[in-house]
């Protein structure tokens, strides 16, 4: 069984992944913030990360620098929903232009369920 690391602050956007996933037979583990995530890397091995790029202290951008440093080939897909002042662009579309976040699966917020599922299964098939 693959296991998903989602890491998301809003709570509700959190328990809608997880649901999602558990239903599609993933083992998910759902935390609050980038450094929770970051113990929860360290403390065991996960297959794929989805994490949100706005989020109080550590945001997703330092979480996924962080991961890369030192897990480069562990799939990641960013989340946002937020969008860029005075654009119809999210901070995801700048993501192919960093070196840094190349590698990036990136999903804009709101998602459906196949929307999420699609991206986790492409990922995954990415890294394999």
């Amino acid at each position: 069984m693959r296991r998903v690391l989602v890491v998301d602050d809003q709570a509700h956007a959190r328990a809608a992944v997880l649901v999602v996933l558990r239903g599609h037979g993933f083992q998910v583990t759902g935390l609050e913030d980038g450094a929770s995530g970051l113990r929860a890397l360290e403390a065991q091995p996960f297959d794929l990360v989805i994490v949100d790029i706005y989020m109080p202290g550590m945001d997703g951008v330092q979480f996924i620098k962080a991961v890369r440093r030192v897990l480069p080939d562990l799939p990641i897909i960013a989340v946002s929903g937020v969008m860029m002042r005075g654009s119809q662009r999210t901070a995801l579309d700048f993501f192919p232009d960093l070196p840094a976040l190349n590698r990036v699966t990136c999903l804009q917020k709101p998602f459906r369920a196949p929307e999420l599922v699609n991206a986790v299964n492409e990922a995954l098939a990415v890294a394999a």
